[in-house]
């Protein structure tokens, strides 16, 4: 089976100026409409997680043109099954009256092993300047350095073969300083780390470790030793970033 993603026919639709819930600043996101449900992707959020292919592949499936067909199953399953879609890349929109995605009570960081960071929650990424830039519940983060939409991840991880454990091996680098409001914000440094606002659960490759706080500093170069948080590390790469 193909794995090409083509959208087919699907109108696409340009991100407005001002930021907008589920759709990164700059992005053209491909609208698949259907009976009382619409479906949404970017292409250049979608990393191939595979979530929606694995969990509803009438729906969502590679090679086929387009790729999406909403009409293959029932609007429940399909907003379950992009609610599962970890990098954003999927949304979906009701006019049955029910109500969009919410997120969880809880902002969970997850640390994939050779992969990026996973962000589950009331998420803010906000850019080098403080600017907001996007604002979701599920966001793909690039921990290898070599992504071309960085901060986010757009899966450059597996032609650079990064690889990491996903251990957190430094429980004393998630600070709780404490923050207000229930929001997670990524603030990007410039030249440096993701830094982490907010309240959150960081959870790693080790089953049953998990390290909760208010702040915390992570890497994004793929350089430092004490991964996924930052050692200084990208003061000395040439990628100059985290």
């Amino acid at each position: 089976m193909s794995d090409e993603r083509d959208p087919g026919t699907a109108p696409d639709r340009a991100a407005p100026g001002e930021p907008f819930s589920g759709v990164d600043r700059g992005d053209r996101v491909h609208e698949f409409r259907g009976k009382d449900i619409s479906v949404t992707w970017s292409r250049r959020r979608c990393i191939h997680a595979a979530e929606c292919v694995m969990n509803l592949p009438t729906v969502f499936e590679p090679g086929r043109r387009p790729w999406v067909d909403v009409s293959q199953a029932s609007r429940d399953a399909i907003a379950r099954v992009v609610a599962r879609c970890p990098t954003g890349a999927l949304h979906y929109a009701r006019t049955d009256g029910v109500p969009p995605e919410v997120a969880p009570a809880t902002n969970s960081v997850r640390v994939t092993r050779n992969g990026p960071l996973y962000l589950h929650g009331d998420i803010e990424l906000l850019d080098e300047s403080g600017a907001l830039r996007l604002a979701d519940t599920r966001v793909a983060l690039c921990r290898c350095g070599g992504s071309a939409n960085r901060p986010l991840c757009d899966g450059s991880h597996l032609e650079m073969d990064f690889r990491d454990s996903a251990a957190l091996r430094d429980e004393s680098a998630v600070q709780d300083p404490g923050a207000p409001g229930g929001k997670l914000r990524v603030r990007p440094q410039p030249d440096g780390p993701l830094q982490l606002d907010g309240p959150f659960s960081l959870t790693g490759a080790e089953r049953g470790v998990a390290l909760s706080g208010t702040g915390a500093r992570l890497c994004r170069c793929g350089h430092s030793r004490n991964k996924p948080f930052c050692d200084g590390s990208h003061e000395r790469a040439e990628s100059g970033s985290g």
